[in-house]
C-alpha cells in the first residue's frame, strides 16, 4: 500500500512538472549598432567687437530616417519544416504589430492540420502581446512554433522593427 501511494504521488508530481514546464527559444545574437560619435567640442573665444545681430535663418527640414517602421503588411520568409512550410504576414500600424496572418501552415497530414488549428491563434496572440518574435515554443508544435517565429522575425526585418 505504501508503494502505491508513493507511486501515485510521484506520478502526480511528474505530471504537474510536465504541464507547467515552459520552453524558451534560443535568442539569436543581434548585431549592436555602432556607438554614436561624440560631437566636436566648440570653444568660444571672447571678442572685443560687439556682437552682430543674429540672422534669422530658416530651418532646413531633416530627412526622415529610412529605418523607421512603416505602416502596412509585410510577409515573412517561407520557412520549411519537416511537417510542412510555415509563412506569416504581419500587419503594422503606428510602429506596432496589430495582426499576424498565417499565410501557410502545415496541413498535409491530419495530425499536422489538427496541431495547426490549435497553435495558430495561440502563436498569433503571443506575437501581438510580445510585439516581437521572441515567443514561447508550444509543446507538441516545436518545429511549427520555431518556424512561425522565424517568419515573423523576417517580416519584422522588412519593416525595420527587428
Amino acid at each position: 500500500m505504501k508503494r502505491a501511494i508513493g507511486a501515485v504521488v510521484a506520478t502526480v508530481v511528474g505530471v504537474v512538472w510536465l504541464v507547467t514546464f515552459r520552453v524558451t527559444p534560443h535568442a539569436r545574437p543581434v548585431a549592436a549598432a555602432p556607438p554614436p560619435s561624440p560631437a566636436p567640442a566648440t570653444s568660444e573665444t571672447p571678442s572685443s567687437a560687439p556682437a552682430a545681430p543674429a540672422a534669422t535663418a530658416t530651418p532646413t527640414p531633416t530627412p526622415a530616417p529610412t529605418n523607421r517602421p512603416a505602416n502596412g503588411s509585410f510577409t515573412g520568409a517561407l520557412v520549411p519544416t519537416r511537417f510542412g512550410d510555415v509563412q506569416v504576414r504581419i500587419v503594422v500600424t503606428s510602429g506596432r504589430i496589430t495582426d499576424v496572418v498565417a499565410v501557410q501552415m502545415p496541413s498535409d497530414r491530419a495530425r499536422s492540420a489538427e496541431i495547426t488549428q490549435y497553435v495558430t491563434p495561440v502563436l498569433r496572440s503571443e506575437v501581438i502581446r510580445a510585439q516581437n518574435a521572441q515567443i514561447d515554443v508550444i509543446s507538441g508544435a516545436t518545429f511549427t512554433s520555431e518556424a512561425y517565429a522565424e517568419s515573423v522575425n523576417d517580416a519584422m526585418r522588412q519593416d525595420h522593427l527587428a
